[in-house]
């Protein structure tokens, strides 16, 4: 007789296991009230800009369960699970639990602080008269799917109202600590398929959303979140050493 195997989602540490399914059954709920009643949920849960008439304080934390479509959720979810885990085994799930979400909100943090010198920088040209157009009537332009022809008016009404949705200021934020806690590992790449160590793929991850957040490429992800992530995680795990137990 064979022995009984034990499932392998089953051996998923408890924290990571309720994220993943929490975020796979928001991405469901969403593409179900998208689907029945044409209703977006990302735009409610989104996290917008807080001069928004979208925004509410809310969608702090909300954003972080939300993605766009099943690819963005599975890249991070992905992620999560591989590197996640080990972190939650290795930390314990109460400090898996709040490093994750430190993460997570201090990804949105500088985020948002990057879209204020964006916001100012562009308002310090424009009316007062075109600013509040803009506050009052550019959400409803853009789920319309138009936007301001102006150069100017067009870049600050998507500041203002897109909506950032997803985990991947957290899960960047536990790729960090999986560099700093297990430097040597030697992980295996997608694209292309070499090895590399752990330490190497943070750096390069850091160094890549850096250029292309400086660079503005691939303007629609939120480059300097995935970067906040990153910098809030390894400001935390100092500060968790600092108090004189050493967590990598």
């Amino acid at each position: 007789m064979q022995g009984y195997r034990q499932p392998m989602f089953n051996n998923i540490p408890p924290v990571v296991k309720n994220l993943l399914i929490i975020n796979v059954l928001m991405l469901l709920g969403a593409m179900a009230l998208d689907s029945m009643f044409n209703t977006n949920l990302n735009f409610k849960l989104g996290l917008y800009y807080p001069l928004s008439s979208e925004f509410e304080p809310y969608q702090i934390v909300t954003h972080m369960f939300m993605h766009g479509d099943l690819m963005h959720l599975f890249f991070n979810m992905f992620a999560l699970y591989m590197f996640g885990r080990v972190l939650e085994s290795v930390w314990g799930p109460k400090r898996f639990f709040i490093y994750y979400f430190v993460t997570g909100l201090g990804a949105a943090a500088l985020h948002m602080f990057v879209h204020y010198l964006e916001v100012q920088s562009i308002m310090s040209d424009l009316t007062n008269q075109q600013v509040n157009l803009i506050l009052n009537e550019g959400a409803n332009i853009l789920r319309t799917g138009r936007n301001y022809v102006d150069p100017q008016l067009g870049q600050l009404n998507l500041l203002l109202n897109t909506p950032t949705v997803g985990a991947s200021g957290a899960v960047f934020g536990v790729l960090l600590a999986f560099g700093m806690l297990f430097p040597n590992t030697q992980l295996m790449l997608l694209f292309p398929p070499i090895p590399i160590k752990a330490k190497w793929l943070v750096i390069g991850y850091g160094a890549l959303e850096l250029w292309l957040g400086l660079t503005n490429s691939a303007s629609n992800i939120a480059h300097f979140a995935h970067l906040g992530g990153m910098l809030f995680g390894f400001i935390l795990i100092k500060y968790w050493n600092s108090k004189g137990k050493k967590f990598y």
